[in-house]
């Protein structure tokens, strides 16, 4: 999953509010190996402002227009490769996801955590696919004050009662996927719990998305404030992550992903 972020002040710095260039931006992520589109309009940074719906839906919705202009003039990196590439709407706004997925997506990548079935009910009218993310609170607001009882036990427990509530909302369970919410309401030794235990997840019989790139746990760990730099420590989160079981990696930096990704299975697996 390439990220493809439509704001000014995404955390890694590799955000534009430029309709041409989150084209390009996009055909290049999928040269480079991505199967899945995740784009977005507003950063989930905490110190930084939320903006209003209106705005987030007027910086994404000319991409999604354009989305079908992306695998033009470009061609599978490799024959596994999903071509064309899958859209993924980020956002946990009602409002917005919902004439998001009027205008096209195949999934909604919701990082509020599904409070209530409002997003799940909108996945079922549509047709998508529903991306649930662990996390506790509100978007937007900062959670460093939580403290867990028991990360992986609470974690199992969330994502029993989020997949009961999609389901109940209409949407298909084989339609949803799940995230752990790596730096969402978790201090660094949750995440670290959470990278160690990952395989816990698959109890749920659904894929399950790392958001590992280039989060600040991996700064915290080497001691990196600068995001650009941690490409490495996001390198071995995929490969722990694929130790694991995990199906889908969100990423900055695709073709690092792709030749790690590549090189693990060809040792484990002997897939090409």
């Amino acid at each position: 999953m390439g990220i493809l972020n439509i704001n000014h002040d995404s955390f890694s710095g590799d955000g534009r509010v430029d309709q041409a260039w989150a084209v390009e931006k996009a055909r290049e992520l999928v040269r480079l190996g991505a199967d899945i589109i995740d784009v977005g309009g507003e950063s989930a940074r905490t110190n930084r402002e939320a903006i209003t719906p209106e705005e987030e839906l007027e910086r994404i919705a000319p991409f999604i227009r354009d989305f079908g202009e992306v695998s033009r003039e470009v061609a599978p990196r490799d024959d596994e490769q999903v071509f064309p590439p899958l859209l993924s709407l980020n956002t946990w706004r009602s409002e917005v996801a919902g004439p998001a997925l009027e205008l096209g997506g195949d999934i909604l990548n919701d990082m509020s955590g599904l409070p209530d079935d409002r997003n799940a009910a909108l996945c079922a009218r549509y047709g998508a696919a529903l991306l649930i993310m662990h996390t506790m609170g509100e978007p937007k607001v900062s959670h460093k004050h939580i403290q867990y009882r028991d990360v992986i036990a609470e974690m199992g427990e969330f994502f029993e009662d989020r997949i009961a509530r999609a389901v109940r909302a209409g949407v298909s369970r084989d339609a949803i996927l799940l995230d752990p919410g790596i730096d969402f309401a978790k201090q660094v030794p949750d995440n670290l719990r959470v990278y160690r235990e990952a395989a816990f997840l698959g109890r749920f019989g659904r894929p399950v998305l790392l958001p590992v790139s280039r989060k600040s746990v991996i700064g915290k760990v080497l001691g990196i404030t600068n995001p650009p730099e941690r490409d490495a420590g996001t390198a071995a989160c995929v490969v722990a992550g694929m130790r694991r079981g995990a199906g889908l990696f969100r990423i900055h930096n695709v073709d690092m992903a792709y030749r790690v990704i590549t090189t693990v299975r060809q040792i484990c697996e002997g897939a090409a």
